[in-house]
């Protein structure tokens, strides 16, 4: 994240409720509404100008995903509004060689709940993923 939005600050661990964490058939992360999951991440303050070299990473101008806005519940400080980077994919797939394990050592580098951690390396498990 610092290399793609140099100004921005991570403002630490935050939690969005009524969602999961799922592997788009293009081999990448997103979130569905989900009643009885949790998807945890980090809330960062960006800049304005941090926001075209995202949105060019994260490919919103060729449809990859939508930005939404989302109320997210901060560890320390309570619930805060926050734009969420959605895939616009809504079928399951299989995860990109080795994205999952770098999606869960960031995890691990935020210090993101260990059971969450937990969840995604196994998600990361050889057969894990059945489409």
């Amino acid at each position: 994240m610092t290399r793609r939005c140099p100004h921005g600050l991570a403002l630490g661990p935050a939690r969005l409720a009524r969602h999961r964490f799922f592997i788009m058939e293009n081999g990448y992360a997103s979130i569905a509404r989900d009643a009885n999951a949790v998807v945890h991440g980090v809330l960062y303050q960006l800049a304005l100008s941090d926001m075209g070299p995202l949105d060019r990473y994260e490919e919103v101008h060729n449809g990859l995903y939508a930005k939404i806005t989302q109320p997210v519940f901060r560890e320390k400080g309570g619930p805060v509004r926050a734009l969420i980077y959605v895939g616009r994919e809504s079928r399951a797939g299989r995860p990109a060689k080795g994205y999952l394990e770098a999606v869960a050592a960031a995890a691990r580098a935020a210090n993101l709940p260990p059971p969450y951690i937990e969840f995604l390396e196994r998600q990361a498990a050889p057969g894990s993923w059945k489409v």
